[in-house]
């Protein structure tokens, strides 16, 4: 399981004063503009994450109700490809891991067709037990209901298909075409860890592409149970000093709770 970093881009230097004597550690950062939250869910570190997965995600409408709830301007959600690329679906694990059935990879799933089909499945563990696998078009528009920005991880998985001679067409079209239909309506913004893809998400949809924004602002590494937040709170500072547009954190809740006061 890849460690997620924050890339540094979009920041703006800033310098740190040292707090007036009887002056809350917040007051020296209040002229500090207050960066856009983007929601994420928490995937476990260390041997077999998948073992003590809770599927965290915001890629259903409960989870997405429960990060705006705690203050989210926007949610990270997660783009696979079923077989042969044809449905864009939001779910972070390689496999079917976390949901009812046997376990297969989603790229060798039909969406609605045969037996075990992704569609038919629900969510076994965790918060959002009972939940179903939603299309990409259904997350935009659950997304954009509630007032939220949406930012796309397109999943390195989806790369054998993206890049097929036989496939990649109608691949494209499948998480392309949805973005494009409601771009102009919500704000939509993209990106992949694969660089091919990345490449690609750059001529497809240069006006969207993530870039450095949302930076990666906890420094405690998730487990399940999740650990304390407070463990976060030096690198939220230095984080927030830098005055980025837009950070994401696996602790929005909290986080929000600690920038009140931190920035104007």
């Amino acid at each position: 399981m890849r460690t997620r970093t924050g890339a540094v881009s979009l920041a703006v230097a800033v310098a740190v004063t040292v707090p007036a004597a009887g002056l809350p550690a917040h007051a020296a950062r209040a002229a500090v503009a207050c960066p856009q939250v983007f929601g994420h869910g928490g995937y476990p570190t260390g041997a077999d994450p998948w073992e003590r997965d809770k599927i965290r995600q915001p890629n259903n409408p409960r989870a997405l109700d429960d990060q705006k709830s705690w203050g989210a301007d926007g949610v990270e959600g997660d783009v696979q490809l079923t077989r042969q690329g044809t449905k864009a679906v939001m779910w972070h694990n390689t496999s079917t891991n976390g949901l009812t059935g046997a376990r297969q990879n989603i790229t060798d799933l039909w969406w609605a067709a045969g037996t075990g089909n992704l569609r038919s499945r629900t969510i076994t563990r965790g918060p959002y037990t009972g939940e179903r696998v939603y299309t990409l078009r259904e997350w935009l528009d659950q997304v954009r209901s509630r007032g939220l920005v949406a930012l796309l991880e397109i999943k390195p998985e989806t790369k054998p298909i993206l890049s097929s001679a036989t496939y990649a067409t109608a691949a494209w079209k499948e998480i392309s075409d949805p973005i494009k239909e409601r771009q102009g309506a919500q704000r939509i913004l993209v990106y992949s860890t694969d660089t091919w893809i990345q490449a690609e998400l750059a001529e497809r949809h240069p006006t969207l592409l993530k870039g450095g924004a949302a930076r990666w602002t906890d420094s405690v590494a998730w487990e399940e149970p999740p650990p304390s937040w407070t463990g976060n709170t030096a690198r939220w500072q230095s984080v927030l000093a830098a005055a980025p547009a837009s950070v994401m954190t696996n602790y929005t809740k909290e986080y929000r709770a600690w920038l009140k006061g931190a920035c104007a």
